[in-house]
């Protein structure tokens, strides 16, 4: 979930120690300090008292700085940051009920318990099973590690390690290739941990500014902008999904190699070996570097299977640059991070629907498979919005659906078998928003039963918020500025406006959305209440509201005589059907965006009259 979404969600006690936090990073002046000040300036010089927007836009200019403070709190080995940060950064522990982290970390500390026995024989054996250079490699680190730690006892202070101890030690640990796992165990083997009670977890975590806690639901949220931060703070260069991706196309003796060694049961099952591989927080640079080739693979060999990785099997487009095997690789990276901060999902949000519950009825075991994958508390998951808000998409859910699963689901659905699976998928599912477009007005009557025949499964309480998204995308679609930012800043708790248009030079067109079960909508003095009270929000904030529109599947004869009288509103009406049917039309035309000032006419908008003008 993004930050700002987050920070829309919670009172300002509950923001207070993360804004501390990065209060503190702009007082020392950071590397964007006079962006910042220009932000500041304009709205406060406080940032508890600026909106939500302008904190996200504030947080991103200080990302650096921010990582560089968690990474001195990683400093405090018994803090159990590692521990900690390795729970809320994996795929679908972004959003958390209290309960749920406390058998997250219970589970955790067992894991690395038993893991620590195992790991203890490794020093203490005369056979321990793995290669004699990587112990040497082990012992190594924690010799390094326990001088570190110990060496302050010498001088009667209390034992820990310094930030140049720290920075020595990460230079060891990354020559050594060793994986974040191996380190962490070797850590508390050096400085046992000891159980937290879960508030203590909490408050640690939320003192540091990585995590915000909502006390009314008992939920911890940790923002998509700051899951980025803490990934690379403990070395993941990638999301687990992405590294699964990667694996997934590799050879299996290319993963063996991998296991081999990490000190990974390379026996074990292929799907087994892959999430061991990122489990144990091995290097994905290392991986596609050193890890997966055999001793005297020449340069040539790896730069063609990265080459042939990146262009056949993940079908990126355009190419990666790179020059050498590590500069492809870099760019690989950075193509991973461009597609987890776009936004867009790939197929459209009602596809994305549609894809779920049809994938579902097909295949029953998914969602227990999708709550299993990503550590998903709730009971349903197959929700678009549900998983979105976790930065699941839908390449994210078919990826870990068997090649079995997805052919039996392909053949259901008359979908193609031959090629790449997922992609067919993908393209089956594109054009499921025109099915809803198709059915603008059935949603606007809130006609289930049409819908249903149609093929369109949804809630009757999700009808209204389904016809205003529909009326959003409409717009859009007519060259239209529907500006979400400005509207989240000009609504309150008790105004809330569907859409906003920004014709630019601060002139707006508001837009609220009506459904009804009744043929003829006729609540005038209640939509002439509420279009009034947002009229006069914009205009306090130095914005001149030039129309106003209401979208509803119809108006009564009543309806339609009180809005002609009415002449502080200035409003138009337009029914469900003409919306769509001007659609269609300025898709047929020469237009890149619709002329607004035909809609500034009429009180009913008349559709033929404004086919016959944009078809000039």
């Amino acid at each position: 979930m993004k930050l700002e979404k987050i920070l829309d969600t919670l009172n300002s006690f509950e923001k207070n120690a993360f804004l501390k936090n990065i209060d503190s990073i702009i007082a020392n002046s950071p590397k964007n300090a006079i962006e910042i000040e220009k932000i500041l300036s304009d709205k406060s010089k406080e940032l508890k008292n600026i909106d939500n927007i302008n904190v996200a836009k504030v947080f991103i200019l200080v990302e650096d700085e921010f990582a560089k403070h968690v990474k001195k709190e990683f400093i405090n080995t018994t803090s159990q940051l590692d521990i900690l940060t390795d729970i809320i950064i994996k795929d679908g522990n972004c959003i958390m009920k209290q309960d749920w982290l406390a058998r997250l970390y219970e589970n955790e500390l067992k894991v690395i318990d038993k893991k620590l026995k195992v790991f203890q024989k490794i020093f203490d054996s005369d056979n321990p099973g793995i290669e004699e250079r990587r112990i040497r490699d082990y012992k190594i680190y924690r010799a390094c590690l326990h001088t570190a730690y110990t060496n302050d006892l010498e001088a009667n202070q209390d034992a820990k390690i310094t930030t140049d101890e720290q920075s020595i030690l990460l230079t060891i640990s990354q020559h050594l290739e060793l994986s974040q796992e191996e380190i962490k165990l070797i850590n508390h083997i050096v400085v046992p941990f000891k159980k937290f009670d879960i508030d203590t977890v909490i408050n640690t975590l939320k003192n540091i500014g990585i995590i915000f806690y909502c006390k009314k639901n008992s939920t911890v949220y940790v923002a998509d902008e700051i899951v980025r931060i803490l990934r690379k703070v403990r070395g993941k260069e990638v999301a687990d999904k992405f590294f699964r991706r990667v694996l997934r196309y590799l050879r299996e003796p290319q993963v063996n190699l991998i296991c081999k060694k990490h000190n990974i049961d390379w026996r074990l099952p292929l799907e087994q070996k892959i999430i061991g591989i990122i489990k144990e927080g091995i290097s994905f640079s290392g991986v596609l570097i050193n890890d997966i080739f055999k001793e005297g693979t020449k340069i040539s060999e790896k730069k063609k299977f990265i080459n042939d990785l990146c262009d056949k099997e993940l079908k990126i487009s355009p190419p990666l640059k790179g020059a050498t095997v590590e500069e492809k690789i870099s760019n690989l990276i950075r193509y991973f991070e461009d597609v987890e901060q776009d936004e867009k999902v790939g197929i459209s949000i009602d596809g994305y629907e549609k894809l779920l519950i049809e994938i579902g009825e097909i295949l029953p075991k998914l969602n227990e498979q999708i709550k299993d994958e990503f550590e998903l508390q709730d009971e349903f998951v197959l929700k678009s919005n549900y998983l979105l808000d976790y930065n699941i998409k839908p390449k994210d859910i078919l990826e870990i659906i068997s090649g079995k699963d997805l052919d039996t689901f392909c053949k259901s659905k008359n979908i193609k078998t031959r090629g790449d699976l997922i992609t067919n998928i993908l393209d089956a599912y594109q054009d499921a928003e025109n099915l809803y477009l198709e059915n603008f007005e059935n949603i606007g009557f809130r006609n289930l039963n049409v819908l249903k025949e149609n093929g369109i499964q949804v809630k009757e309480s999700e009808l209204g918020v389904k016809f205003e998204d529909l009326t959003k995308s409409i717009f859009i679609k007519l060259g239209f500025n529907v500006d979400e930012k400005l509207r989240r800043l000009l609504n309150t708790k008790k105004d809330k406006i569907d859409i906003v248009i920004n014709l630019s030079n601060k002139e707006l067109i508001l837009v609220e959305c009506k459904t009804t079960k009744e043929s003829g909508y006729n609540k005038f003095s209640s939509v002439s209440r509420q279009l009034k009270a947002y009229i006069n929000l914009a205009i306090s904030k130095d914005f001149k509201v030039i129309k106003s529109l209401l979208i509803a599947p119809d108006f009564s004869d009543d309806f339609v005589k009180d809005c002609g009288l009415d002449y502080e509103l200035n409003l138009s009406l337009i029914g469900a059907s003409s919306l769509i049917n001007i659609l269609n039309g300025f898709r047929n035309s020469k237009h890149k965006q619709f002329p607004y000032n035909l809609l500034m006419r009429d009180v009913l908008i008349q559709e033929d009259r404004i086919l016959k003008a944009i078809e000039k």
